[in-house]
């Protein structure tokens, strides 16, 4: 659940880069998250969390794995299983990646390694979306995304308890509608900015 709500904050945050500004907007965000004693106190429990949840869900996978044994199914008795229900472990392992090579460009660049001239990660984002690959990229990587979360929002509210009839449905939708909008805003900017750039 922290993780979902931090999504949406960081999708209000990058939706600046959009803003007719040259930055300045963006810039003022990125400062503010970089050097504010709360909100670093909240990243690292964010990282923490992400972590965790790559970790426990690599043990959920191996041990429904060490569960069926050898033994494996003649006929593929999925039934109404969707592609990202039985998948959820290479999607999460795909997020992990994508999240360690985003951090490593933009955050690391920009807080520690002093590699953003003038503080300016704006620039640094349109360089970054100014190639084509690294857009291809981070379109695929929301693809994944979007799977990873049109279930796993469902998910982490059953996991909660809340399950029956009467909200499975609401659950679901909410979840999807959740998924397309988030996704959806991450992916516009990488394409906006490689056609303003190109």
């Amino acid at each position: 659940m922290f993780i979902i709500l931090f999504l949406v904050i960081h999708l209000i945050g990058n939706l600046q880069l959009l803003m007719n500004d040259g930055g300045e907007a963006f810039n003022r965000y990125a400062h503010f998250m970089s050097h504010n004693v709360i909100i670093e106190v909240i990243s690292f429990g964010l990282y923490f969390f992400i972590l965790l949840h790559a970790v426990q869900g690599i043990a959920f996978a191996l041990k429904n794995r060490k569960a069926r044994g050898e033994v494996r199914y003649t006929k593929n008795y999925q039934g109404n299983k969707k592609f990202a229900a039985t998948n959820m472990a290479l999607l999460g392992s795909l997020i992990l990646f994508f999240i360690i090579l985003h951090m490593k460009d933009f955050w690391w660049k920009y807080k520690y390694a002093g590699q953003v001239p003038d503080g300016n990660l704006y620039n640094a984002v349109a360089a970054s979306f100014s190639q084509w690959w690294i857009v291809a990229f981070y379109l695929f990587s929301m693809v994944v995304l979007f799977f990873h979360l049109s279930h796993g929002f469902y998910s982490a509210f059953r996991t909660l308890g809340v399950h029956n009839k009467k909200y499975t449905s609401i659950l679901r939708f909410l979840g999807l509608a959740y998924s397309i909008i988030v996704c959806l805003g991450f992916a516009i900017i990488p394409i906006v900015f490689y056609f303003q750039h190109n």
